[in-house]
């Protein structure tokens, strides 16, 4: 490998747009992010809510409220 060509490698603090934050390695001194594991539907298990709820509505609007 040549020298004094690559970036310098460090700690890095990773904030999110919930407010969590948490240390990782980058070449970067603080990264901003949008999701993160404590607030991405995926990991939180509201993803299977947030599809129910799809369902729900379509099912409230083709069939509900007629009259």
């Amino acid at each position: 490998m040549k020298e004094k060509i690559h970036p310098n490698y460090g700690e890095a603090k990773v904030t999110c747009g919930c407010g969590n934050s948490f240390m990782t390695g980058s070449v970067k001194k603080e990264l901003r992010i949008d999701v993160c594991s404590k607030c991405h539907p995926f990991f939180t298990g509201q993803q299977r809510a947030a599809k129910a709820r799809g369902r729900i509505e379509q099912f409230n609007k083709r069939y509900g409220q007629e009259g």
